[in-house]
């Protein structure tokens, strides 16, 4: 299928659901941009810096992840920038709640309801791709979004350049990522000593699965379990290494899950084990989302858990009140790679969060956008927005360090992940002046308080593989059947995984190679043919 046919597919398959989009927050219907950025001469930008000749109204794309009590589009942080920027330069700052387990969903039925943001974004280029696609975004003129954001161009324009354009159209703009990582697994340390083993044992699968056998004879529980979904690097720690840049290329990809490669079937064969003979939640395919995983960890039913460590979290409290001798380490990377192999994982390519122009936002928006990020890039506002109010969130200690407050609860409070959801459009972590001072006010805003030996431990194994994570390829040009079968794929894969996961020990290998077949003839080897085209023609990064 061409674009314009996609294209159209699209915003007639979403006039259906006008209607349960009324209520949306959103621009209310944008009009198409009077003209393309691209056609802007360089010398004629308008100058906006004493404000906006009318009110424009930008809306802001913000995840909505239901956390307790917080209002993502109405809160102290969103009438500050209301207060700081809107009204400074006559923007009206609305902000469109998406949900972050359906982001692409949410997306797709506000751009086929003319009610999108003015930025369209994702974290992954497969999905900013897809976009680029269905002809949703606007060609970008890289002298405008420097003529309106000098500050954020500075910071990011490089990157901006060497990964924002496709098929030589400017297309991308990027917030920056500081090689961090704040994601890691923890664990019932407690539960682990219980069955006579260390932390330090938890040398290999082999050793994991072992512990498992224990938990179970002793009574104790399982180890946690989803259902996989919207992300697709579930098999890196069963490839063989080194990896080959090739096969790399044609396998990984966040959007489309590799279901046929040697590395899934270790991946499933353990799976399988697991669930057959009970170490692994035995309904984890009905954990669709981070609040049902979280809540068997809670309640004492899994000993693992998945999750983003942060000086908020109520993870450890909420287990706690449960179980008062509970005992939390984080999970070794070794921990789940079979013997021989070593701990592999997904490196974040060299940035942050992907931005597109809406492709109806007019050109005051577009420049809006712009004069927004260039605001948010400003250390004194990126500050407040990360860390609150001086004096009531947090006070600086001798080095510059915000030192929070626990337990304030005041009007300026954080969201649990520290705001990051509005921040996150110019950076991906909390930044200092210098690298040092930044690990170590990340490691303050990443340890729970009475738990800060985990980031400790995070820090230390995260340093430990960094050999071991690459990056997925970057195409530079757009994969039409990756676009065209993904989300078809997507629920095929569900199924099929499944089946084959909780099949009889016995039966899987025969369930497997029919189930492999059945997702390569359903589109993945159209998909693995156009990626190999271009692969042989050096499309990718």
């Amino acid at each position: 299928m061409n674009r314009k046919k996609r294209k159209a597919s699209l915003f007639v398959t979403g006039l259906a659901l006008v209607g349960l989009l009324a209520g949306c927050t959103g621009g209310g219907g944008k009009e198409a941009a009077s003209s393309p950025a691209a056609e802007t001469p360089a010398e004629g930008f308008a100058d906006y810096s004493k404000g906006f000749p009318e009110k424009v109204s930008l809306d802001i794309p913000v995840y909505e992840r239901a956390f307790e009590g917080w209002n993502v589009t109405d809160n102290f942080y969103t009438r500050w920038i209301q207060k700081e920027f809107g009204d400074k330069y006559n923007v009206s700052v609305n902000f469109v709640p998406i949900t972050r387990s359906s982001e692409v969903t949410d997306f797709e039925q506000l751009l086929a309801s003319h009610k999108a943001p003015d930025i369209i974004f994702h974290y992954d280029m497969p999905q900013a791709l897809a976009y680029y696609g269905e002809e949703v975004l606007q060609e970008l003129n890289h002298e405008e979004v420097e003529h309106y954001a000098p500050t954020y161009w500075k910071n990011m324009g490089e990157t901006i350049k060497q990964y924002g354009t496709i098929d030589e159209k400017n297309t991308f703009v990027f917030a920056s990522r500081p090689n961090a990582d704040n994601f890691t697994s923890i664990i019932r340390k407690d539960w682990v000593e219980q069955v006579g083993m260390k932390m330090e044992d938890l040398t290999s699968l082999e050793k994991y699965n072992e512990m498992l056998k224990k938990w179970k004879e002793a009574g104790l529980g399982t180890t946690g379990g989803s259902l996989i979904q919207n992300s697709f690097n579930y098999n890196y720690a069963f490839r063989d290494w080194p990896f080959d840049e090739k096969y790399r290329a044609l396998y990984s990809d966040l959007s489309v899950a590799d279901f046929t490669t040697a590395d899934t079937e270790r991946y499933l064969r353990n799976l399988n084990y697991q669930y057959n003979n009970g170490l692994i939640d035995r309904e984890f395919y009905l954990r669709d989302d981070d609040s049902k995983i979280k809540a068997e960890f809670v309640a004492g039913k899994t000993g693992t858990y998945g999750t983003y460590l942060t000086n908020n979290t109520d993870v450890f409290e909420a287990t706690l009140k449960n179980n008062p001798k509970a005992e939390f380490a984080i999970v070794p990377p070794y921990a789940g790679v079979p013997e021989g192999l070593e701990p592999q994982g997904r490196a974040y390519w060299p940035f942050g969060m992907i931005m597109g122009i809406n492709y109806e936002s007019t050109d005051m928006e577009r420049a809006a956008v712009w004069m927004y990020l260039d605001w948010m890039s400003q250390p004194e506002n990126l500050f407040l927005l990360q860390n609150g109010v001086e004096g009531e969130n947090y006070k600086l200690d001798a080095e510059g360090i915000a030192v929070r407050d626990p337990e304030f609860k005041g009007e300026s409070v954080l969201a649990q992940n520290n705001n990051k959801d509005y921040w996150a459009l110019v950076t991906e972590t909390a930044q200092y002046p210098d690298p040092e001072t930044t690990l170590a006010a990340n490691k303050r805003n990443w340890s729970p308080p009475g738990h800060e030996y985990l980031v400790e431990d995070l820090v230390k194994y995260y340093n430990e593989v960094e050999e071991f994570r690459t990056p997925d390829a970057l195409y530079t040009v757009v994969l039409e059947n990756v676009n065209d079968y993904k989300a078809d794929l997507n629920v095929l894969f569900q199924e099929l995984y499944l089946k084959v996961a909780l099949a009889p020990e016995d039966q899987f290998d025969k369930l497997y190679e029919e189930a492999k077949q059945q997702y390569l003839d359903a589109g993945y080897q159209e998909i693995l043919d156009e990626k190999q085209e271009a692969i042989d023609a050096g499309s990718y990064k």
